[in-house]
């Protein structure tokens, strides 16, 4: 728990953000989880996983942006994708996966009908193009304002899928709200952001209990879980409970990230599964790794040998 806190602090910290993103020390780590800068990587990296039977599902990092402008830019990104993706003919095996600051949630008063627009152009293309949309969860205060985005937009796209996070004391009651909507895509993850000890567990065996009774509502209900996690225990959970209540392969889905348990993902691919991977590209990577590395002890190993077989 201290190494995450440590490392949720250091993802906020714009000094340690410069230091790392200047030296080439941190390129090991960048390469093995980021697909790359560009568009063109992440539906490579799409193309390479839908050879293997694994799903996709592509993020252009970065959050929080400070002006139209930038959301602006960023949804030109996302159609831009979209269309990339149907031309290389990966829609039936790729999404995107939109953060909602990203597209101008957190502008101030005119946040909420701007993100709400930018995102409605980016379903458009989705469902023209042939695909789905996630919307990620990103920090506590912005739970609530995301979750009446996609309310909103979910008449006009029901296929609009959304992020629980299970560390907050709040998702068990927004799981049994969305979990009641037929068909609802729903991706349950730990979360990675930093908890309040007021609104959110922090103790590991907390989250992980919270999960599973959030995972149990869904799998016993008419949403489509997607499982997001790395977790063994967890993975072995979900599939008992899929068993349980009757669900074959194709009512849910496996997730994790890309660069992180690929033997686990082509394993469960193999047996039949769904199983997505989250695949992240360009060039605001810092806060994305950190915060994963703070959420799976693993990947900071992982990164701590990189760092050290450069030296």
């Amino acid at each position: 728990m201290v190494l995450r806190q440590t490392l949720l602090a250091a993802a906020r910290s714009d000094r340690l953000r410069a230091l790392a993103s200047g030296t080439r020390l941190t390129r090991g780590v960048v390469d093995r989880f980021v697909a790359g800068k560009h568009a063109e990587d992440a539906v490579r990296a799409a193309g390479e996983l839908a050879e293997k039977g694994i799903l996709s599902s592509i993020d252009h990092l970065g959050e929080d942006t400070e002006h139209p402008s930038q959301a602006e830019e960023i949804t030109k990104g996302y159609l831009h994708l979209l269309h990339l993706l149907s031309e290389a003919g990966l829609t039936d095996s790729a999404e995107v996966s939109v953060k909602p600051t990203a597209v101008g949630l957190a502008l101030g008063g005119e946040g909420p009908r701007l993100a709400a627009d930018n995102l409605a152009r980016i379903c458009a293309a989705a469902a023209e193009a042939g695909t789905t949309v996630t919307v990620d969860m990103e920090a506590e205060r912005h739970v609530a304002p995301t979750l009446r985005l996609v309310a909103s937009l979910r008449p006009e796209h029901p296929w609009l899928g959304c992020v629980l996070q299970a560390y907050l004391h709040r998702t068990e009651g927004d799981t049994a709200a969305v979990a009641s909507e037929p068909g609802a895509r729903v991706r349950l993850c730990k979360g990675a952001y930093a908890p309040d000890p007021v609104t959110g567990h922090t103790a590991r065996r907390d989250v992980d209990a919270a999960y599973v009774r959030s995972l149990r509502r869904l799998m016993d209900s008419e949403a489509y879980p997607m499982v997001a996690t790395h977790d063994p225990r967890l993975i072995d959970i979900a599939t008992t409970l899929a068993r349980r209540f009757g669900r074959t392969y194709d009512g849910f889905e496996y997730q994790m990230l890309y660069g992180a348990r690929p033997d686990e993902q082509r394993r469960l691919a193999d047996l039949g599964a769904r199983m997505r991977v989250y695949i992240p590209y360009g060039a605001d990577w810092y806060g994305y790794l950190v915060r994963r590395m703070a959420e799976r002890p693993a990947n900071a190993a992982f990164a701590a040998r990189s760092v050290l077989r450069r030296r």
